[in-house]
Parts: C-alpha cells; sequence; structure tokens
C-alpha cells in the first residue's frame, strides 16, 4: 500500500477523533463492571449507527455485546473493542498521586475505554475510506464486554460470530508504540465455596465444621503444588468470602476465586483438575462441603505473524505517536511515581530496548515511548491472558500497542486510571486507530495477504 493511501486514511480518522475523544472520556467517567456496561455499549452503539453502521444488540445472548457492520461483500475485516472496567479502581484523572473521590468504586485500570474509542474510531474511518474510494468490503465493529473476568469474547466465538470473518483486528493500551507478537496463557477461573457449621468457637468448637479452615488448607494445598508444575503456569487467587468478622464463631462459609493459567488450555484443565482435588482434599479434612463453579475459560492466543507484520508496516509508515512538551511533563510526573526497578521491569516485559524508527535506545530516561518498537518476526512468552484468544483460534488475529500511559505504567494500577483521560492517551488511542485501519484497508486491496494469513492459521492450528 502506498504512503499516499495511508496518509489519507490517517487524516481522515484525525478529522474524525474529537467525537471518539469525548465518546473515551465519557465510558471513563461510567466505568461500568462486567456484562454491566449498559450506558457505554449503548453510547458505543448510537455512535455506529451515527456514522451509517447497522447494529445488532444482545450478541450471542450477553445483553451489552453488539456488532456493528457497514459496507458488503467479501472480505469480512472484523475490529474488536472493549469498554468494561475494574473494581475498586477509582481514581482522580489528570493527577500523578494515588487519590480517589469515589472510595471503593470502579476505574478503567487497563484502559478499556481507550481500547474500544480506538476500535471503533478504526471501524468507521476503514468503513467511511472505502465507501470515499468505491473499495468493497464489509467492515464489522464487534462490541465485547467483560473482558476483565467475563471472557465474552469466549462465550462471542462459541456462538458463531466470527465464523465468517476473514481476519479479526485489534489494539491495547500500554506504555510502548507497536507490534509485539505474544503467546498469552489460557486461563481456567473457579469459584471455590466451602459449607461448613457454625459453633460458638470456645464452649462449642467442637460441634463446629469450619468453612474458613478449608479455605486456608486450599491455599495451602496450592502453595505446595506451586512447586510441582510447570514454570510458565500460574495460579492466584483472591478471598471472596471469610464467612464474617466475629473471631469466636466457627466460620460456616468461605470462598476464593482461582485463576488457574498455562500455555495452551488442555494444560491449564489439567492443573485445573489438580486444584479441584487440593479442594475436595481440603473439605474432607475439615469435614465440610465444596462447590466449584466455573467462572470462566479462555484459550491462549494464537499469534499470526503474518497480519503481525503487515501491521508492523503500517505502523512504521504511520511514524511515531506526536505528543506534545505537556505530554511529556505529565508523563514525567507519573514516572516520578515509580521505582527504577519497575521502569526496568517495564521496558524488559514489553521488550521495547530496540526501535524500528530511530537508533535511540528506550533506556527509562523518557516519558514517553517516541519512536517504534522493533519487530523480530517471531512470538514471545507473555504471562497475561485475554479472551481476544478464543477470537484467534477462530479466525486470523493481530493487535498493536499504542503509548497511552507513561514508560513504567503497569496494568491495573492507579496509574492507568490517573492517565485514562490524559492528551497523551487521547493521541495513543487515535494513532492505533490509524495502525488498525490502515491495516484492514491493506487487507482488503491485497487479497493475497488474506490468504497468507488463512495459510498461517491452518497450519498452526492443524498442528494443535
Amino acid at each position: 500500500m502506498t504512503q499516499q493511501a495511508i496518509e489519507q486514511l490517517a487524516s481522515e480518522i484525525e478529522a474524525l477523533k474529537p467525537e471518539f475523544i469525548e465518546l473515551s472520556d465519557r465510558i471513563w467517567d461510567l466505568a461500568e463492571l462486567k456484562f454491566e456496561e449498559f450506558e457505554s455499549a449503548k453510547l458505543q452503539a448510537a455512535l455506529l449507527e451515527k456514522y451509517g453502521f447497522s447494529v445488532t444488540r444482545g450478541v450471542a445472548g450477553i445483553e451489552t455485546a453488539f456488532c456493528g457492520e457497514y459496507g458488503g461483500g467479501r472480505p469480512v475485516i472484523a475490529i474488536l473493542g472493549e469498554f468494561d472496567a475494574l473494581a475498586g479502581m477509582n481514581q482522580v484523572a489528570g493527577i500523578a498521586e494515588e487519590k480517589s473521590d469515589k472510595p471503593g468504586a470502579s476505574g478503567h485500570g487497563c484502559g478499556h475505554n481507550l481500547l474500544g474509542a480506538g476500535s471503533l474510531l478504526a471501524a468507521v474511518g476503514l468503513a467511511r475510506h472505502l465507501e470515499k474510494t468505491g473499495i468493497a468490503a464489509t467492515v464489522r465493529y464487534y462490541g465485547c464486554p467483560a473482558e476483565e473476568g467475563g471472557g465474552a469474547k469466549t462465550i462471542m466465538a462459541e456462538a458463531g460470530v466470527f465464523d465468517d470473518v476473514d481476519l479479526a483486528l485489534t489494539w491495547h493500551p500500554a506504555p510502548f508504540n507497536g507490534v509485539r507478537s505474544t503467546n498469552n496463557l489460557a486461563v481456567i477461573e473457579y469459584d471455590i465455596r466451602f459449607r461448613g457449621v457454625a459453633a460458638h468457637a470456645s464452649n462449642a468448637a467442637h460441634l463446629g465444621r469450619s468453612a474458613l479452615d478449608a479455605l486456608e488448607l486450599t491455599n495451602i494445598g496450592i502453595n505446595f503444588l506451586r512447586e510441582h508444575m510447570p514454570s510458565d503456569c500460574r495460579i492466584h487467587y483472591a478471598i471472596t468470602e471469610t464467612g464474617g468478622v466475629a473471631a469466636n464463631v466457627v466460620q460456616a462459609r468461605a470462598a476464593g476465586r482461582y485463576m488457574i493459567r498455562a500455555p495452551e488450555i488442555v494444560g491449564a484443565r489439567a492443573l485445573a483438575e489438580r486444584v479441584k482435588k487440593i479442594a475436595e482434599g481440603a473439605a474432607m479434612m475439615t469435614e465440610t462441603s465444596v462447590e466449584l463453579e466455573l467462572g470462566k475459560a479462555t484459550n491462549s492466543l494464537l499469534p499470526n505473524l503474518t497480519l503481525e507484520t503487515a501491521m508492523h508496516e503500517q505502523m512504521t509508515a504511520l511514524g511515531p505517536v506526536p505528543f506534545d512538551e505537556a505530554d511529556e511533563a505529565f508523563a514525567k510526573d507519573i514516572q516520578a511515581t515509580f521505582s527504577q526497578e519497575a521502569i526496568d521491569s517495564s521496558i524488559r516485559l514489553y521488550q521495547i530496548k530496540g526501535d524500528a524508527l530511530s537508533n535511540t535506545p528506550v533506556d527509562g530516561s523518557q516519558p514517553l515511548h517516541r519512536g517504534l518498537r522493533a519487530f523480530e518476526g517471531k512470538s514471545h512468552f507473555r504471562a497475561g491472558s485475554t479472551d481476544v484468544g478464543d477470537v484467534s483460534w477462530v479466525v486470523p488475529t493481530a493487535q498493536c500497542w499504542a503509548p497511552a500511559w507513561a514508560i513504567g505504567t503497569n496494568p491495573h494500577t492507579w496509574q492507568v486510571v490517573a492517565q485514562g483521560k490524559s492528551p497523551a492517551a487521547h493521541k495513543a488511542f487515535v494513532h492505533a486507530a490509524k495502525a488498525i485501519a490502515a491495516t484492514g484497508l491493506a487487507a482488503v486491496r491485497d487479497p493475497g495477504l488474506i490468504e497468507r494469513a488463512k495459510t498461517e492459521w491452518r497450519e498452526k492450528t492443524k498442528a494443535r
């Protein structure tokens, strides 16, 4: 694709951005949790309809899932967006100190307000450009709720909503700019609940059967299991119920939420069976009953180097995000809240030492990533999980990252929420929209790119 075509598309997206910045900030304000993103979904769907998309609501039986379609014929380009927040992460925007004006309220600690707005902008920009240039294709925006702990894309994939798609594209906020091919972990989530018998903890302790003891024994068993599981697997948890705060009561109820991760879903299932046995053993030891409820299960991410290479090429042509001195000043203030270890860890995690636009190394002295991460053409291990993985096993999928956060920022922190409405974050999501739209346009204009991506996908899925 020519540089002129990329610049024309980028210019069209730039002209659209004010409305989408407003959308992003409004969704930041709403900060709705998984499967409860009623207003956020309504705002996104309404904007799609304003720009001529045909919108289907309640996709896959999920009230806050929807799909907007524009154009017709093949190829079908899917663009994935999210808009859910995280519980307990309320933070005042635009300041470099931890401060909540609504303690205990939710907040956008992973930047999904930006993710959804950027993906939506990419879909609208690409659709309008195709219409102006007379190129036939179908652009679909998928409004995907509940990425944080709900796995809506898994449900949507199982319902077949991606089956006729030719390729899927998305992005995520980060402290860096570029494409990083990753093998994310599959994850299985269980709620484990114990029920026992309450009793006076002093004069009738022998009559009690402690659910809290069972929960503690489960955690002890899992700690011992960690020594005997593959080093690239993960098990972590939250105690969700303790039965009360009275120490002189044998607690009859206790519960925890457990996330079990492995490089492949088969490994996650095997590890989950071992966790299940530990919980059942704890119930036997304490003479309590145990119930395991599956919360979600999402697959590992299947990288598509063909699409990722194409996306990197478009990002190279687009150049850096146009940050200014004010953007850098705020990012520097945010960066001052991190230790040097955290900054160095962020650079290692995202592997952003190399730069595709210049020879300037990324060493943490820069508050914002003004370059483009070098793309190695191979995949890396990443210990996180995403329900984008389930889409990638149905259709060739690629994603990019854009520097909405200061270098050193880690997801699910107050610093992410504080930067969620900043001008730098707005510039980053607009840049991501240009990269996604340009990649979609490259695929529409070059059917061979789609076929090569599908060939790679078929080879990888056949081998699993």
